[in-house]
């Protein structure tokens, strides 16, 4: 599992911003950047849909406040899906990456195989990351969502 200090993969993503998607390697989006990664499950389930990513939505102008260019949430989802999500969510001020084969997820180590419910997922957790190195790592444990929040990443800043 990756950990504090060490970099990103050169995974390749699909980020979703306002109006554009494009897919490039994780490490090139991230780098010179301060990001606020955070990962779910899936889109549209129900403590992803209803807890974590609103509270990110919510917290948006504060993590940019405290310096964060980008506030990103991954899941094993495919580009469609997450726009689709996004848009149910208002999460217009959010980065949505589509991680459609789990390629980044397997690569960062945070890969949970839910079989038969939808196959590879990502764990959920949330990091902070700094020119493409990790500064923080909180994964949860599994069916816990304790330390993975907005609020508890606005802490660590």
């Amino acid at each position: 599992m990756i950990r504090t200090g060490d970099s990103i993969p050169a995974v390749k993503i699909t980020a979703l911003t306002a109006g554009e998607q494009k897919t490039l390697p994780a490490s090139e989006l991230f780098a010179g950047k301060k990001v606020v990664l955070f990962a779910v499950p899936g889109a549209f389930t129900p403590t992803c849909s209803n807890t974590h990513l609103p509270g990110y939505v919510v917290k948006a102008d504060e993590f940019r406040a405290r310096g964060v260019d980008m506030v990103a949430c991954l899941s094993v989802n495919d580009s469609f899906v997450m726009r689709a999500w996004g848009q149910s969510q208002n999460a217009e001020a959010l980065t949505l990456l589509a991680d459609g084969g789990g390629a980044l997820t397997q690569a960062l180590g945070l890969g949970a195989d839910t079989a038969d419910f939808g196959g590879l997922r990502s764990r959920r957790y949330a990091m902070i990351i700094e020119d493409g190195v990790v500064r923080a790592l909180n994964v949860e444990e599994p069916k816990k969502f304790e330390v993975s929040d907005a609020d508890t990443l606005l802490a660590l800043l």
